[in-house]
């Protein structure tokens, strides 16, 4: 017990792959889980005066008396608003990660196939947006798809149009500025998984009598499959929550739950609301991912076996 204690006071077990594992599982603990306890203890709380993280415990007269309130998570149940505003978040985000696929998987499998020395720079080429400001190239889109804007004066120049399109403000306008923004999060995992990909599966299908198309369906697929989904998880995870963009570019129609906890938190005031709202949307976001990784892994020990 003693050599335990000093092990552990000492940091001597902290050391070759162990300290590799802790590192994340510690960064995990402080950045997610301690700020997520805190979110749900406030999610139970009583609203008091001056206090916007709410009372949960109590103390009088040498009595410790704790109350937890579960009437928000019982509101958002039954509430039209928050129902809708949960499914308009999921489906945009579905929409979007759909989207990016489509686009993404393209653009990823001809740099993997591209040459070496081209590959550094399509790879810069998916990277050069983040070296301006996230809030400015959303911007940017406002005077792209403004009723007089480069959109609308490019078509109606060919007279194609003699009004302008009402673009902006528009699940259209929404989904093209959340695509084009989480874009470069699908492409890259999808590279990294397509450039290791063995070759000698393809030649080994086309000589079998395989078709490209035939190759590429039943071989180059499956073994993305990973890519796809951590790519897929890298969109779908913050285009659920996401403020900014919806909050330019959409309008009354494209309600999604960012706004919601914003208005929760900074126009009602009311902190145990808006934390029980995002609690829920962590749930119905990682419940479904704990879901998927556990399918996965067995399905993994299944072809092992």
């Amino acid at each position: 017990m003693l050599k335990f204690l000093t092990d552990l006071l000492t940091l001597r077990w902290l050391t070759g792959r162990r300290f590799v594992i802790a590192v994340p599982f510690v960064w995990l603990v402080f950045a997610f889980l301690i700020p997520f306890l805190i979110v749900a203890r406030i999610s139970f709380s009583e609203v008091d005066a001056g206090n916007p993280f709410g009372t949960l415990l109590t103390y009088a007269d040498g009595i410790v008396n704790i109350k937890v309130k579960i009437a928000n998570y019982l509101f958002i149940w039954g509430d039209e608003l928050y129902v809708l505003t949960y499914l308009s978040s999921l489906k945009y985000a579905a929409i979007t990660t759909v989207c990016c696929l489509v686009i993404g998987y393209p653009f990823a499998y001809f740099m993997a196939r591209a040459r070496a020395s081209l590959r550094p720079v399509l790879l810069m080429m998916v990277m050069m947006p983040f070296w301006t400001s996230f809030l400015l190239r959303i911007y940017a889109w406002k005077g792209i798809l403004a009723n007089h804007g480069i959109v609308n004066h490019a078509l109606m120049a060919l007279g194609v149009i003699q009004e302008p399109l009402h673009l902006m403000n528009t699940p259209f306008s929404l989904v093209i500025g959340m695509v084009y923004a989480y874009l470069p999060f699908m492409i890259l995992p999808l590279y990294a998984n397509l450039s290791k990909m063995d070759m000698r599966f393809l030649e080994a299908a086309a000589d079998l009598g395989a078709t490209p198309m035939q190759a590429f369906w039943r071989i180059t697929v499956p073994l993305s499959k990973s890519g796809i989904i951590a790519g897929a998880m890298l969109v779908f995870i913050p285009a659920v929550g996401e403020y900014v963009i919806p909050e330019l570019l959409g309008g009354p129609e494209t309600l999604m739950i960012g706004r919601v906890l914003w208005d929760e938190f900074f126009t009602n005031n009311d902190w145990p609301m808006a934390s029980s709202v995002t609690v829920v949307v962590i749930l119905l976001i990682l419940v479904p991912m704990a879901i998927l990784n556990k399918y996965q892994a067995e399905q993994r020990e299944g072809g092992h076996k």
